[in-house]
């Protein structure tokens, strides 16, 4: 059966200005409840605050991107029982949110945001219900205006996970449509948006996986499920360098999927919630890929929810 979002399953003071953050928001929690709360983890000493002004409407299955210094934004997911094309921008100077004039192409949930940072970001994959997307949205953060590209993923899948190496290229790596579960990685090379597909894919195929990046160094995918089950814990780097794919001797402190993800580049990225509905908040370190567990997690158990960050 396709993959339904109930089935799957922070820091200094808002207003405060620009600085490194990751923001985690949306998502459901224990019960079915969809949330409207975006919760800040300011990098440098990870303390949590909630948005004074969350998302517009209560949304889970949701994808995020972000222009570092300036904005991010949540997009699609699943708003009072359908799909939804919403795209909330936030400020990050005062962290304040508009929603966007023109939105997705199609009413999405469970797609996948990346982004070339300065440029423009770009939203994959999804489904309004009825039928997977291979659609990849481009939004230019000069004027967040819309376009889609014409050549869109390799197959129509839902619950993929996004990263990008900001100048350089971005990548949607699995997903499924039901029956199927990828182990595909699809690479779209900036600022052409031409595509190819990696030789070596993910270790497991597996939807509701979460992506996450070191850019100019490594990506990471985290977690998700495969055909069959069980949900994972793993954890698959790709060095930017070459490609080349290892899996992490430690992965997530527990198995789930549907996580929100964040990174402050040259430091750390964070795992946040998933299914299960976790308040845990997992830090891999960049320098040697180790894995700690914040004091402070996300206020509620939460999941399917969505990330991104600001790196300056």
């Amino acid at each position: 059966m396709p993959v339904r979002p109930v089935d799957h399953g922070i820091f200094a003071a808002s207003g405060a200005g620009a600085a490194r953050a990751g923001y985690f928001g949306g998502g459901q929690i224990s019960g079915g409840t969809r949330q409207t709360k975006v919760e800040k983890f300011a990098f440098p000493d990870e303390t949590r605050t909630a948005l004074s002004t969350g998302l517009a409407v209560a949304t889970n299955s949701l994808a995020a991107m972000a222009n570092w210094g300036t904005a991010g934004y949540f997009a699609g997911g699943y708003d009072a029982g359908a799909a939804t094309d919403a795209v909330d921008k936030f400020a990050f100077a005062d962290d304040s949110r508009s929603t966007l004039g023109t939105g997705l192409s199609a009413d999405t949930y469970i797609p996948t945001g990346m982004a070339n940072s300065g440029t423009a970001g770009y939203i994959g994959g999804g489904t309004g219900g009825a039928a997977y997307f291979t659609t990849v949205d481009k939004f230019a953060f000069s004027d967040d205006s819309r376009t889609t590209l014409g050549t869109g993923l390799s197959a129509a899948t839902g619950g993929a996970g996004g990263m990008a190496n900001s100048g350089t290229a971005g990548y949607f790596a699995g997903g499924s449509s039901y029956p199927n579960y990828y182990t595909t990685v699809d690479k779209f090379a900036f600022p052409g948006d031409g595509r190819s597909t990696l030789g070596t894919g993910l270790s497991v195929g597996r939807d509701g996986l979460t992506g996450m990046a070191n850019s100019g160094t490594a990506g990471y995918y985290g977690g998700g499920y495969k055909s069959g089950g069980p949900t994972q814990s793993v954890v698959d780097k790709f060095a930017f360098s070459d490609d080349s794919r290892t899996v992490l001797g430690t992965g997530l402190s527990s198995a789930r999927n549907f996580q929100g993800g964040a990174a402050n580049s040259g430091v750390a990225g964070y795992y946040a919630g998933g299914s299960g509905y976790e308040t845990t908040i997992d830090k891999f370190a960049f320098s040697d890929d180790s894995r700690t567990t914040l004091g402070t997690g996300l206020a509620s158990g939460t999941g399917y929810l969505a990330g991104m960050a600001n790196q300056v």
